[in-house]
């Protein structure tokens, strides 16, 4: 028997869709786990980096209910099984969750019959090192940023392609992202859109202090190794922004591709451009 996995945003209308989903995928004799996402707050006061379990492994496919942040915590879930997932959009923002409400269930339909395509997007994996030790390692599907919390100070960050050394931003941040992440804090802060089928990374600074300093896209075979100056204090690191910790001059970070991508059920006859043209706003005939 095929069993679904359903990640489902904590909040009332969003639950009741999924409870209407999983009558109708019980009555079709398919098994269900729903799990709820509730995201731990990320605060300046407390260090956040939570290890989930994996998500079982006899999952034929995860649907996703809710928004992007909540996509991103069932790609949490998912790690390296390799599950397909599918997100409907029931939140603010849909760049993740390509499909509508109303496409729901005769997507499924097509899911159940094996009549779906899949799309694979790339993913970074990021590892943090204090005195010769890994303290933290995420794999994230959007992106990992550096970023100064709450004084208008600049961080100086040092930054490393394959042991080379680039530059020293002098920013309130920096973002590194995948270009699945590239329509996400990345282009707020001036990045380029990248189609999320090219295997490439992004680095786009946050504000930066010279002008010059623009978004740079690499290969995907890159490292990037981060370290900051001594004088920064109060810099904090997020993965996805779903979870992070400080970081000090002291640490080392680490990005690179991972070993693994995930597999992105796309609705039938639904095209990137078809996504990007309403969240950006794009007018035409």
């Amino acid at each position: 028997m095929k069993k679904i996995g359903i990640v489902v945003k904590d909040q009332k209308e969003t639950i009741e869709k999924a409870k209407e989903l999983e009558s109708w995928l019980k009555a079709k004799g398919i098994g269900v786990l729903t799990r709820q996402n509730i995201p731990a707050p990320i605060t300046s006061k407390e260090c956040l980096v939570e290890n989930i379990p994996r998500a079982p492994l006899d999952l034929c496919c995860i649907v996703v209910l809710g928004g992007d942040g909540t996509f991103l915590s069932a790609i949490r879930w998912i790690q390296d099984t390799g599950i397909p997932v599918l997100g409907v959009n029931l939140g603010d923002f849909g760049f993740l969750t390509e499909a509508s409400a109303d496409q729901l269930f005769p997507i499924m339909e097509d899911v159940i019959n094996d009549a779906c395509t899949t799309e694979e997007r790339i993913l970074l994996s990021a590892q943090v090192w204090r005195d010769g030790e890994e303290i933290a390692c995420q794999t994230v599907l959007n992106d990992v940023v550096v970023n100064k919390e709450a004084l208008a100070r600049i961080a100086h960050i040092r930054t490393y392609i394959n042991d080379d050394y680039l530059t020293t931003f002098k920013a309130d941040g920096l973002i590194v992202s995948t270009p699945t992440g590239s329509t996400a804090y990345s282009l707020s802060a001036g990045g380029p859109i990248i189609y999320p089928s090219i295997e490439t990374i992004i680095l786009t600074p946050i504000c930066p202090f010279t002008l010059t300093n623009r978004s740079l896209i690499l290969p995907d075979t890159a490292t990037i190794k981060i370290g900051l100056d001594e004088r920064d204090s109060n810099v904090f690191l997020t993965f996805d922004g779903q979870v992070g910790l400080h970081v000090t001059y002291q640490d080392s970070i680490v990005i690179q591709k991972a070993p693994h991508t995930i597999h992105m059920i796309r609705p039938p006859g639904r095209r990137y451009y078809d996504v990007l043209k309403p969240q950006l706003r794009w007018g035409g005939p």
